[in-house]
């Protein structure tokens, strides 16, 4: 069996010149990554003893240690098949200092806060809790750690895919002695998923052994690199432009940027471009660009197809708070379904570092008097209400410094009520929303840019929010209606309906809702006559439908002075998702989503919140918000919304496509890749196309296919693209997805990147594509 394949014993001088090797190579990858001598990543290579604790009886002692390709790290194991362990470097999502997992503080004294540290990955693969020898060590772990990490991810996507290549082929290269045989390149190219005959590849074996000595090495293993890379379609889209001395000029450059990428630049932009991108320095001072300069483009941001100044912030953040879609989440707390499994903090950190401005608190009375945070009536674990305010309060702000709402759930005695409305107070601090912003009652909602760094509670209120600026302000504990949610639940599981449940409200917790007041909903005419700008209802995803469905003119003009909440069905206990879109089209703005489910919906919430800085807020368009408009998204009339396009995209290519299904009957098996295009925004619009498929060949696969898509709404369109392995005999295997506002995508060449289905990076593939959005007659 391959996996017990052992290496035939080396002498002492064959194990000295092997040590020797090792330590040129991790000194070459350490100058690959930017840290060429750095003391930290040196600790790293020569690794240590930590102790990896699971629970109170299991706390042992294992060596970890970073390898030569300073992208792999290393751990030993006890298990009786599996001695040793490695884990990617790109896989950790962050490493955090002290006692923050679940598990340590579990599992931990508060003596040894200053010893321990957690690495938590992406995607589901359970966090590592470990512990150092010492204060020091520890710092050396983190910072070697951190400094590694920060540097593969700001490496560019071509260093990204040389390091890749190189790791590569060193995992090829069996026996260490830096040459390649015949057998150890076929080996690779397995590796790098393609598939070639055995004619093929003593083809290009033999083209690379300039030497004839049978093998590959030094500057023959290069020169298989560069034929390996080669890229046919840049070359053709070069040669058309590079008309001056074989290069591209200045004036080149701007040519094919005003005809290709339909770009409003100048020749200072081209100049720009050369000095940012030209690797070639004789080039540079021509003002030229070479045909590797040239590619480094169209690989960074300049050439990528979200366009770069979407990447920040970009949209006016001063409107009323209703004026946006806001990304929300659902039943926050939960990791996995609906019924039996964890609540955990963790899943707000990761919700919260998404950009995730709303998130769901249901709350109810636990053991000793603390409020607790699970799904009730069902088997999912509780998690403390408190601990849940501290792990706010300290992610709310990381990644968009936008206001954040609690979504309250709150089936709690008063006594307990009372003791959140405490925690609430000295946890949060002044970041609490506790009254109006100004002096007066406010007539309409702050907008996001005034409520930077806040927290505002949603949930039921006593009273009216006037009476914030009136002498009586005494309410007593009185008894309101469930949240409409919880009613719903109880709906679901209880035959026949019963009548909606009351519950005291303590006065206290009531007092902390200013802006989301929750009310019920009887009707768009109703609100429209008697609702205040501050009460909001929540709509389950079949009500929502049918009201978007049969009054979506009347929907968007109540979603523009008022929030309105979107959240799944209760017979969804999967943790599935409903399509946001429809809501998205009819205004509304939080539109609820069980994030931990990684799915085409989450794929789509991504993409709408991928523009603007990532910041959780996307102003809606202009026909969403002024009152005059009569846009319905489902009879498509004349007015400011109706852009009819023609939508060209050719999709040529794709670039180191992952292997897929590593499971023991296909873990050899090549990728069979094929590409579909969607389009999703109004009905009219909605659309899905795909390319044929490649076989044997997740390397460098060519298509040169093209799509067209009639366009009449692109202010509400989203375009994404999905990458499968084809398999004839049964359901195709995802390989990696990527999503965006179709306002946002860059015309001409350019190159998508590729995301898993978490929405995590894949490092180094993409796909290559032309986009054209041409007027419609």
């Amino acid at each position: 069996m391959s996996c017990f394949h052992k290496h035939p014993k080396r002498t002492k001088s064959e194990e000295l010149a092997f040590q020797e090797q090792q330590k040129k190579v991790a000194q070459e990858n350490g100058k690959r990554v930017g840290l060429e001598g750095d003391l930290d990543l040196q600790f790293l290579l020569v690794g240590g003893p930590l102790v990896k604790i699971c629970s109170n009886s299991w706390k042992k002692n294992r060596y970890y240690k970073l390898q030569e390709d300073c992208q792999t790290f290393w751990h030993e194991s006890k298990k009786k098949f599996k001695k040793t362990q490695t884990f990617s470097i790109l896989d950790i999502e962050s490493v955090r200092k002290g006692r923050q997992s679940e598990g340590l503080k579990k599992y931990t004294d508060d003596s040894v806060e200053d010893r321990c540290f957690s690495i938590f990955f992406k995607g589901r693969k359970k966090n590592l809790d470990l512990m150092a020898k010492s204060e020091e060590e520890l710092n050396k772990w983190v910072t070697g750690l951190e400094k590694i990490i920060n540097n593969m991810h700001n490496l560019s996507d071509q260093k990204k895919r040389e390091h890749w290549i190189i790791s590569c082929l060193r995992k090829a290269d069996k026996n260490g002695d830096n040459k390649m045989t015949l057998k150890e390149l076929k080996h690779f190219m397995r590796q790098i998923n393609v598939d070639v005959s055995d004619t093929y590849a003593a083809e290009i074996f033999k083209k690379c052994d300039i030497s004839h000595s049978g093998t590959l090495e030094g500057s023959e293993i290069t020169e298989f690199y560069h034929l390996l890379t080669y890229r046919e379609e840049i070359d053709v889209i070069y040669a058309k432009y590079a008309q001056t001395e074989g290069q591209m000029s200045a004036r080149d450059l701007l040519n094919f940027l005003l005809n290709e990428q339909r770009e409003q630049v100048t020749e200072e932009d081209a100049h720009r471009l050369i000095e940012k991108y030209e690797v070639d320095q004789t080039a540079k001072q021509k003002k030229h660009m070479t045909k590797d300069g040239f590619l480094m483009y169209l690989q960074q941001e300049d050439g990528c197809i979200l366009n770069p100044t979407h990447k920040f912030e970009y949209q006016d953040m001063d409107q009323p708070l209703s004026h946006y879609y806001i990304s929300s989440s659902h039943n926050t707390y939960l990791m996995e379904d609906q019924l039996k499994g964890p609540s955990s903090t963790e899943a707000y950190i990761k919700a919260l570092m998404k950009s995730c401005r709303c998130v769901e608190l249901d709350c109810w009375d636990g053991v000793n008097g603390e409020p607790v945070i699970y799904h009730g009536h069902t088997l999912t674990s509780k998690v403390l209400f408190k601990d849940v305010i501290k792990v706010i309060k300290e992610y709310a702000f990381k990644t968009s410094e936008y206001p954040v709402i609690l979504s309250l759930e709150n089936h709690c005695s008063v006594d307990q009520q009372k003791l959140m409305a405490h925690y609430l107070i000295s946890i949060l601090g002044d970041a609490l929303v506790k009254k109006p912003l100004g002096d007066t009652m406010p007539t309409n909602f702050p907008s996001p840019k005034a409520l930077k760094g806040k927290i505002l509670i949603k949930g039921k209120r006593l009273n009216k929010l006037d009476a914030v600026f009136t002498s009586n302000k005494v309410v007593e504990d009185e008894t309101v209606s469930e949240e409409d949610e919880a009613a719903e639940c109880k709906e679901n599981s209880e035959k026949p309906k019963p009548k909606k449940t009351k519950i005291k409200l303590a006065r206290e917790l009531s007092d902390m809702v200013i802006y989301c007041k929750s009310v019920h909903f009887n009707g768009f005419e109703h609100a429209r006559d008697n609702q205040a700008f501050y009460e909001m209802s929540s709509f389950k995803e079949s009500k929502a439908f049918h009201l978007a469905e049969t009054s979506a003119t009347a929907f968007i003009h109540h979603n523009m002075d008022k929030l309105s909440r979107i959240y799944p069905a209760g017979s969804r206990t999967d943790s599935s998702n409903y399509n946001p879109v429809p809501m998205w089209n009819v205004g509304c703005q939080i539109v609820a989503l069980n994030f931990q489910t990684p799915s085409k919906e989450m794929h789509l919430n991504q993409g709408r919140f991928r523009p603007n800085g990532f910041c959780g807020y996307i102003l809606k368009p202009e026909f969403q918000r002024s009152l005059s408009s009569q846009f319905d998204p489902n009879t498509l009339t004349k007015g400011p919304w109706l852009k009819k396009k023609i939508f060209h995209i050719m999709v040529i290519s794709a670039q180191q496509l992952p292997k897929v299904n590593r499971d023991k009957h296909k873990n050899k098996s090549i990728v069979d890749p094929l590409v579909r295009v969607e389009i999703h925004g109004v009905q009219a619009d909605n659309g899905s196309k795909e390319t044929n498929y490649i076989d044997n060949n997740g390397f460098n696969p060519t298509w040169n296919e093209g799509f067209q898509f009639p366009i009449s709404v692109p202010e509400l369109a989203l375009v994404r693209f999905v990458v499968e392995d084809h398999d004839t005999a049964s359901q195709n295997d995802f390989i990696g997805q990527y999503c965006l506002p179709l306002t946002s995508a860059q015309n001409g060449y350019r190159h998508v990147p590729l995301l898993t289905k978490r929405g995590d990076v894949i490092s180094s593939a993409s796909l290559f594509v032309h986009l054209m959005p041409i007027d419609a007659q």
